[in-house]
C-alpha cells in the first residue's frame, strides 16, 4: 500500500469532514476519539485493506485535516457524519470508533440500522462516567484553562501520552509530536476545546436499547478513564450483546497499544459478518 494517500472532504453542513479510503471490498469505516488522528489507525488499515476490505478513515471534525468552521461537534454530530461517508461511500459499513468515536458509531447503528452492518469499539465511551455534578464543572473549568493558547497543544499532547499507558506502539512519540502539530494550526485548538466543553454520551446511552448491530469491543485493562475496566466491559457486553476484549498491558488506545490484539479478533469479526445474513459481505 503506498503511504501517500490522498486526503478527500465530503461537505457537511457547517464545514467538510476529511477522510482517506484504502482498499476494495466491503466497506469498513474508521473514526478516533477527540483529540487524536486519523493515523491512530495506521497499524490497522494497510492489513484490513489487504484482507479485502474497502477501509476510510474520517478526522473528527476540527481535527487532523477536517474544516475548523465546525460549530457542533460531539457524539450525534459524529455520528452523522460517519452516516454521510457511508452514504457517499456506498453502505453498508462496519464502524470503528475509539473513545467518544465509539460511542458516535454505536449511535450512528442506532440512528440508521440499515446503514451499520457491525461495529468495533476501542476504549469505548457509551455513556457518561460516574461524576458529581462539581467534578464534571471542576473538568469543564479545567479544559477551558488547559487548552487554552499558547501552551494549550502541548498539554493536550502531555495528557494523551498518560492515557497510553502500558505498552505504546514504535511510532507512538511520532504519533504525539504530530498530534501537537496539528493542534498548533490556526483554529484547532479552539474547535477542540469546544468539543470537550459540549461533550456528553448521554444521547448515545439513551439509544443502546435500539442496537442491533452485531458488535466486538476492546477494553485496555491499564485504560485511565475507566476506574474499573472490566466492569465497565461487561456493562457494554450487556448493554449492547457485544464480544468483549479486556487487553492486558494496555491504556486508552487498544489500537495502536496492541494491534496483535486488536487485528485478528477484529479480522475474525468481519469474517462472520461476511458470511452472515447481513448482507454486507455482498456489497461495496
Amino acid at each position: 500500500m503506498s503511504t501517500h494517500q490522498i486526503v478527500e472532504h465530503l461537505p457537511r453542513p457547517e464545514g467538510a469532514v476529511a477522510y482517506t479510503v484504502t482498499g476494495s471490498g466491503p466497506l469498513v469505516v474508521a473514526v478516533p476519539g477527540m483529540g487524536d488522528l486519523r493515523s491512530t489507525y495506521r497499524d490497522l488499515v494497510p492489513p484490513l485493506a489487504a484482507a479485502g476490505y474497502r477501509v476510510a478513515v474520517m478526522d473528527l471534525r476540527g481535527h487532523g485535516d477536517s474544516s475548523t468552521t465546525f460549530r457542533t461537534h460531539g457524539d450525534v454530530a459524529t455520528g452523522q457524519d460517519l452516516l454521510a461517508l457511508v452514504e457517499h461511500l456506498g453502505g453498508p459499513a462496519v464502524l470503528v470508533g475509539s473513545s467518544m468515536g465509539a460511542g458516535a458509531a454505536t449511535w450512528a447503528a442506532a440512528e440508521q440500522p440499515d446503514a451499520v452492518a457491525g461495529l468495533v469499539l476501542l476504549g469505548p465511551f457509551l455513556r457518561d462516567p460516574s461524576a458529581s455534578a462539581a467534578r464534571a464543572s471542576a473538568n469543564r473549568l479545567l479544559y477551558r484553562v488547559a487548552l487554552a493558547r499558547p501552551w494549550g497543544a502541548a498539554a493536550w499532547a502531555g495528557f494523551y501520552s498518560t492515557l497510553t499507558k502500558g505498552r505504546r506502539a514504535p511510532w507512538h512519540a511520532e504519533h504525539v509530536a504530530a498530534i501537537r502539530a496539528s493542534m498548533r494550526e490556526p483554529g484547532r485548538l479552539r474547535s477542540f476545546r469546544d468539543l470537550t466543553l459540549a461533550l456528553t454520551h448521554a444521547p448515545v446511552e439513551a439509544r443502546l436499547t435500539e442496537v442491533a448491530a452485531p458488535a466486538i469491543a476492546f477494553m485496555g485493562a491499564l485504560d485511565p478513564d475507566f476506574a474499573d475496566q472490566r466492569a465497565e466491559l461487561g456493562w457494554i457486553q450487556g448493554a449492547i450483546g457485544a464480544q468483549g476484549h479486556l487487553v492486558p498491558d494496555v491504556g486508552h488506545y487498544p489500537q495502536h497499544q496492541a494491534p496483535d490484539v486488536v487485528l485478528p479478533a477484529t479480522l475474525a469479526f468481519l469474517a462472520g459478518l461476511r458470511t452472515g445474513d447481513q448482507g454486507w459481505g455482498a456489497r461495496g
